[in-house]
């Protein structure tokens, strides 16, 4: 079941802003909002696997403790991802949510990470560690997901293979096409920190 889980636990409802106009975009927090059902180019199966985005961008506000660091940096974010995989075979839906910590997006496009912390007993692993998510908003029926626990391997100071480790802001392309729903990525550049936070 952990490799039917590994290949399809995916359940999400996806949103991400659209570009905004000049000027605007300095004043509204990135976003991505709203969910979606999709399918995966490989392993093709009766699961039914979805997103749902609930994300905005909050710069220079989770402060790390490295050099420099105190301030958070431009990609800190804040928000929810909700991923849900009903499995045909066994006739049940696995559930688990993401806490947002980092998003960076570009007109169409975000990536954004976060921290795993609620999950039904089937997926009770994930708790506790860090998953990454792509969106590519395409417009109606031009929606693409992506995300980190199936498509990215790793290998340990050993040379042992395993699940990567994954950074913040990390995650491959979109590559599963959305069947249902529909994602809003709303862009807004990066900026420098406050006056009171440069350092």
């Amino acid at each position: 079941m952990r490799r039917t889980l590994g290949w399809g636990i995916a359940a999400v409802t996806m949103a991400v802003a659209a570009a905004t106009p000049a000027g605007a975009a300095e004043h509204r927090p990135a976003r991505v909002t709203g969910s979606a059902e999709f399918v995966l180019p490989f392993g093709q199966d009766g699961d039914v696997q979805s997103f749902a985005f609930d994300a905005r961008s909050a710069p220079y506000s989770r402060p790390l403790p490295i050099p420099k660091g105190e301030n958070g940096t431009p990609a800190d974010a804040t928000g929810t991802v909700r991923v849900a995989h009903w499995l045909a075979a066994a006739n049940i839906t696995v559930r688990w949510e993401a806490s947002v910590d980092c998003m960076i997006t570009s007109p169409g496009h975000a990536t954004l990470t976060g921290i795993v912390t609620r999950a039904d007993e089937m997926a009770i692993d994930f708790v506790g560690k860090r998953v990454g998510f792509s969106v590519q908003d395409g417009g109606r029926g031009g929606d693409r997901v992506g995300f980190t626990w199936s498509a990215s391997m790793d290998q340990d100071e050993a040379g042992q293979w395993g699940p990567a480790r994954i950074g913040t802001c990390l995650a491959p392309a979109a590559f599963a096409t959305v069947t249902r729903g529909n994602l809003t990525v709303r862009h807004a550049e990066m900026t420098a920190p406050p006056e009171g936070k440069r350092p």
